[in-house]
């Protein structure tokens, strides 16, 4: 074999390898990345499913206390009723024993049977039942309250519960709140409940089944069996700060149930401002401060506090504010601020952008200011007084090259 053929030869087999060496890696699968655990060491958890149920008088509760273990390593968790409502009587259990503590594997949740038994008498009204978990060590607790609201037996009501998850939100006024009620069909046969509630005038109040977006009239629920429904209430825009009732409805025949739910207004936070005349330019010189006023009016429901201004300027140039802040703008009060902006000392002739931020509680506001830097009238006259004596130096010169 030749010279020629050996170094061919050799030529080939290292554009193999360097195409080995290019397609390798993607040839080879990338090592998983190792998952991190982003779970605390240690944390509990004490919950039922609901934190509020209305139920009829001289009916029992029942549903399941949650036990949950956040952490990483596993926890003997305590737990105990620390506080039932008087002429009551609660009780926790597993498996057929009362129980008062529980091992519960790291990440793991478990539960016990809660059974909550009015004494014959208890009326309407609202009873709270408080729940406490700790570790063994006393090192990590965890609390809970469960409210049940006994309600004055209506005619047939017996077919009926309805479980409200949170029967009280709270939110600004051009929110919209979302209630889950749970209906449980306590009769023998599969029934249709028709669906109905009572709110604040001008309020909208539409029912939609859950995880849906469709409007719904009338649920059917097979006996013995619950179905969800979503509450979706939109407060009116004028609406006031303060709490609201709602009442809900659910009737079959004669059977008729009802829960209160509550909407807690706390208005709407929204700043207005600008100039009084429109007028969102003005005229400045180099290191001369130029000042305009800027109105600031609360446009929103609520009470905003502490308004503060800020600004965003070119370099090297300096605003200020007169007063600096604002502590408390009723809803539809407006006041004054006097801004006084100052361009930098070298600063070009052109024009500039300033921002000018109302800063409020919950609410922001930004005028943006466009700010034309002219040459100063100085200069001006500087000019004027150059080219007179540019002139006056050419005719001296016309006259004394004239006579010769």
């Amino acid at each position: 074999m030749g010279h020629g053929a050996c170094v061919r030869k050799s030529s080939v087999v290292a554009i193999i390898l360097i195409i080995l060496l290019v397609l390798l890696p993607a040839l080879v699968p990338a090592a998983e990345p190792e998952k991190k655990d982003s779970r605390p060491e240690r944390g509990i958890a004490v919950y039922t499913d609901y934190s509020g149920v209305a139920v009829a008088r001289g009916e029992n509760v029942q549903m399941e206390l949650t036990l949950e273990n956040k952490g990483r390593a596993d926890e003997n968790i305590d737990v105990r009723i620390t506080a039932a409502a008087k002429g009551w009587k609660a009780t926790l259990k597993g498996a057929r024993y009362q129980v008062t503590g529980m091992v519960v594997p790291n990440g793991k949740a478990k539960t016990l049977a809660l059974n909550l038994e009015p004494e014959k008498g208890i009326g309407p009204g609202q009873y709270a039942f408080q729940f406490e978990a700790k570790t063994v060590d006393g090192r990590f607790t965890s609390a809970h309250t469960l409210t049940v609201n006994v309600q004055e037996r209506k005619v047939g009501a017996d077919n009926i519960q309805i479980n409200a998850a949170y029967p009280v939100l709270r939110g600004q006024t051009d929110s919209k709140f979302e209630f889950s009620l749970d209906v449980l069909n306590k009769s023998e046969m599969e029934r249709t409940f028709n669906l109905a509630a009572v709110g604040p005038e001008k309020w909208e109040i539409n029912f939609k089944p859950a995880y849906e977006q469709k409007q719904i009239s009338s649920i059917r629920v097979k006996e013995g069996q619950s179905q969800t429904v979503a509450v979706e209430v939109t407060p009116a825009q004028n609406a006031a700060a303060k709490e609201y009732p709602i009442i809900v409805a659910i009737s079959s025949g004669e059977s008729r149930a009802e829960v209160k739910l509550t909407v807690n207004l706390t208005g709407t936070y929204r700043l207005d401002a600008g100039t009084p005349n429109g007028i969102l330019s003005l005229e400045a010189y180099a290191g001369k401060p130029v000042t305009f006023s800027l109105f600031v009016k609360n446009a929103g429901s609520a009470a905003n506090r502490n308004v503060s201004f800020s600004s965003f300027k070119p370099e090297n140039w300096e605003t200020t504010f007169k007063p600096e802040k604002i502590d408390s703008l009723a809803p539809g009060e407006m006041k004054q601020v006097e801004v006084t902006i100052k361009p930098g000392p070298q600063s070009l002739v052109g024009d500039y952008s300033v921002g000018v931020m109302t800063n409020g509680e919950k609410s922001d506001k930004t005028v943006e200011m466009r700010v034309t830097v002219k040459a100063s009238s100085a200069w001006g006259w500087i000019g004027i007084g150059l080219i007179l004596l540019v002139i006056a130096g050419l005719s001296f010169l016309f006259i004394k090259m004239g006579r010769r």
